[in-house]
């Protein structure tokens, strides 16, 4: 099928499908409204809940990473250092070798 004759079919299908739950609908408009409104709130509050929980799980993971970057940081510095240092004795040793 094209994809120029999808577009209408598909349009058409919810427009079909719009009208017969509007013929078959349980409800009135009124209670059909205050319900999507009851719905639409629920669904707000419960975003407004995941959204904080989300924040939280950054914020700790976030943290995590901080913790493990100044680790890692440390220990390379500390590797550094103790390069640093056995350069230094290497160079003694070999000082102390050259003057006997």
């Amino acid at each position: 099928m094209d994809e120029d004759k999808r577009i209408p079919y598909f349009f058409l299908g919810v427009g079909i499908g719009v009208a017969i739950g509007i013929l078959f609908a349980p409800k009135s408009g009124e209670e059909t409204r205050e319900l999507i409104r009851s719905k639409a709130d629920e669904s707000k509050d419960f975003l407004k809940r995941k959204s904080g929980d989300l924040r939280e799980h950054a914020a700790e993971a976030v943290d995590k990473g901080k913790s493990l970057l100044q680790r890692q940081k440390e220990q390379f510095s500390a590797a550094v250092d103790a390069g640093k240092q056995a350069y230094r004795e290497t160079i003694q040793e070999d000082a102390g070798l050259t003057a006997d």
